[in-house]
């Protein structure tokens, strides 16, 4: 098994604090995200291995572990020892059953899940997010989908559907950031089988159209009206967004039709924190339909200077 340098792979030091390690994350997440890179199978590889390092890193017991391990791994190195003949069997941990969880499905469904070597050294830890499945473990009952529709507005903040199953009232989490086709699991929540096992339930999500904003991605489209005097002059106009109200600066000479980008005002990428796509406002510039006398002598002057 090959040791994976999760320093290297977020491009930080060993004794990075915690917020250097976060924003190292985030830059990268939204550099290799999936939907900045679509088709694109590097990216999508790239992703999925910084989101490992992440999952160890960001959380001290899991790094703590993996500095013990890469201090023994430098060790016997420095001994000379080859990658193949490293006793792995002292770091690896038996895997642990995870039912009654609930969680985002479709990292794994997507990227395959986490690597040999995580599941090796973390996936029997307490609060382990990965799931594998040797060939002496069963085989997990039939899963069912459940189709669920939530709001724009829901998909950007996150939101909570109610589940009632038989007797049973379960809530379940849906992450900001989820968008069609995002699956959330509900471990061991549908009917029992034959094998005395529970099936699990997948909410398959489904963002309702929503007339203020064009969705790509992880980036939205919106347009705002101005009046033909802040097109030329420049000016600043209140825009509603998701998050609230902001002030938009409109630069002097802007055109009809022209786009103006807002940085980190889109959507939230799933599984990156703090990390957001793009807002792009296109103006609409409204001209008057009724001139006074002296507006039409002002216009007629304009003309006639150009």
């Amino acid at each position: 098994m090959e040791y994976k340098d999760y320093y290297k792979t977020l491009g930080v030091e060993r004794n990075a604090t915690p917020d250097i390690i976060k924003k190292a994350f985030r830059k990268l997440a939204m550099k290799y995200h999936p939907d900045r890179n679509k088709g694109n199978k590097e990216a999508e590889e790239k992703f999925k291995e910084i989101n490992e390092a992440y999952e160890v890193l960001s959380d001290p017991q899991k790094r703590a572990r993996y500095d013990q391990l890469g201090d023994s791994y430098s060790q016997y190195q420095a001994r000379g020892g080859s990658p193949g003949g490293f006793d792995w069997s002292q770091w690896a941990t038996a895997q642990g059953a995870r039912g009654g969880q609930v969680n985002m499905g479709d990292l794994d469904d997507m990227f395959g899940g986490f690597s040999d070597f995580f599941s090796a050294i973390f996936g029997g830890m307490p609060g382990s997010s990965v799931r594998t499945r040797t060939q002496s473990q069963p085989a997990r009952p039939q899963a069912y989908e459940q189709p669920i529709q939530i709001t724009l507005d829901e998909a950007y903040h996150g939101t909570r559907r109610l589940l009632q199953i038989d007797s049973r009232r379960i809530e379940v989490k849906i992450p900001a950031g989820a968008k069609t086709g995002t699956k959330v699991r509900v471990s061991g929540a549908g009917p029992a089988t034959s094998r005395g096992q529970n099936a699990d339930i997948y909410l398959v999500v489904e963002v309702l159209p929503d007339t203020r904003y064009a969705v790509d991605g992880s980036d939205l489209t919106t347009e705002i009206p101005i009046d033909l005097y802040t097109a030329v002059l420049g000016g600043s106009v209140k825009l509603p967004t998701l998050a609230g109200e902001v002030q938009l600066t409109i630069p002097a000479g802007t055109q009809p039709g022209q786009r103006i980008r807002l940085s980190g005002r889109g959507m939230p990428i799933l599984r990156s924190s703090g990390s957001y796509g793009d807002l792009y406002v296109r103006v609409k510039v409204e001209l008057p339909r009724k001139l006074s006398a002296a507006q039409r002598e002002l216009f007629d002057k304009l003309r006639q200077t150009k």
